[in-house]
């Protein structure tokens, strides 16, 4: 679904988690409820999908959250690779326990440019980069669909 029609799916005023798919560790970002600013949540290290769903479910309940942007690892010519493919089944699983509207955000270099920006503007240790790269990644996904949903 393109994001005129997952804009046309959302509640009002409910947040949209934003999820950076991988396949050890998630990174997740939650907007506001005026779907304004995504904010970096936390990371989700996998073990399997049942712990997966238990995880999400309670931030969705939590947190009030009325759909899902999902980051799209395109390749550089614009096809969808292995990792993609694995994000559209991860999404068509959760999907069918969490039935949320949902989209994909095309999010090639996003962890790239939150990693330069955490070097050049920060200056944050390769350490402390490590453990918010993957939340970060997430927030700057959702907040490229954010900013979309504005002019949709």
């Amino acid at each position: 679904m393109n994001i005129a029609e997952f804009k046309s799916q959302l509640k009002p005023y409910c947040a949209i988690l934003g999820i950076d798919y991988g396949e050890k560790r998630m990174g997740i970002a939650i907007s506001d409820k005026l779907w304004m600013v995504a904010t970096a949540d936390k990371t989700i290290f996998r073990t399997n999908f049942k712990e997966d769903l238990q995880h999400l479910k309670k931030l969705i309940t939590e947190r009030e959250i009325g759909g899902i942007v999902y980051g799209l690892p395109l390749q550089m010519n614009g096809e969808e690779g292995e990792t993609a493919t694995a994000v559209r089944k991860f999404a068509q699983k959760l999907n069918q326990e969490i039935s949320l509207p949902y989209t994909f955000w095309d999010e090639r270099l996003s962890s790239r440019a939150i990693e330069n920006f955490l070097i050049k503007e920060v200056d944050m240790s390769r350490s402390k980069r490590k453990q918010i790269l993957d939340s970060s990644s997430a927030s700057y996904i959702l907040q490229g669909a954010l900013d979309a949903l504005k002019y949709s």
